[in-house]
């Protein structure tokens, strides 16, 4: 690996992995899908990896572009994203108690499982606002190859390609043996486990949901 690629995977997999933070991610994954099965969550979290991939190289490369293309400033992004964050918490938070005496998933209910897969799994519980803002901030400044004309354009974009791919893989690996927390704490212990993360989610969007606000009402100009 060149040292521009070096240099390109190192700012991407540090500014990107605290804010994904895979292992935390994990609890909060377990907490919304705890009526689902082992075999149901392996299958989410392949699907959940590949989109959180996809949304961190995009915004990377193109994130800028998509926010100016329709008018959207990153505060906003942050605002939006906090409300849909912290409703995501409080359907986890305010969600049946699971049992060992419950019945296994319904065709249907397998189904609506899936269809969380995107929203809220991936968006914004893997790759949120946050994600998206601090590889737009990465990407505008130099770390990929937007706006970079220079030689090396085609290693920068490999390096945050090879980032962005293990901090995917990292995410597939936490959330597909997150059921192994369960085993260990039994039903009663996670139970009350995923709701203590998913009033931490709750707390987490209205964090987000508060910086965008502030940088908003920041943006007013005086009086």
């Amino acid at each position: 690996m060149s040292a521009a690629a070096l240099n390109s995977f190192l700012l991407v997999f540090a500014g990107l992995l605290p804010i994904v933070n895979p292992p935390g991610s994990a609890l909060l994954f377990l907490a919304l899908t705890r009526s689902g099965t082992r075999a149901q969550r392996a299958q989410l979290a392949r699907r959940i990896a590949t989109y959180a991939f996809f949304i961190m190289f995009v915004s990377l490369n193109v994130g800028a572009f998509v926010l100016q293309l329709f008018g959207i400033s990153v505060p906003v992004l942050q605002v939006a994203g906090g409300v849909v964050l912290a409703l995501a918490g409080w359907r986890a938070l305010d969600a049946p108690q699971h049992r060992d005496d419950t019945p296994a998933p319904e065709a249907a209910q397998v189904g609506d499982l899936a269809s969380m897969a995107f929203y809220p799994l991936t968006m914004p519980l893997t790759a949120g606002p946050g994600t998206v803002a601090v590889a737009i901030a990465l990407g505008t400044s130099g770390s990929s190859a937007v706006g970079r004309p220079s030689v090396h354009i085609v290693a920068a974009v490999l390096g945050a390609l090879v980032a962005t791919l293990t901090i995917a893989g990292l995410v597939y690996v936490c959330y597909r043996f997150a059921d192994r927390i369960q085993e260990a704490l039994g039903d009663s212990g996670s139970d009350a486990l995923g709701r203590l993360f998913a009033f931490i989610l709750i707390c987490i969007g209205i964090q987000i949901l508060w910086t965008g606000f502030a940088a908003l009402w920041m943006s007013l100009p005086p009086r």
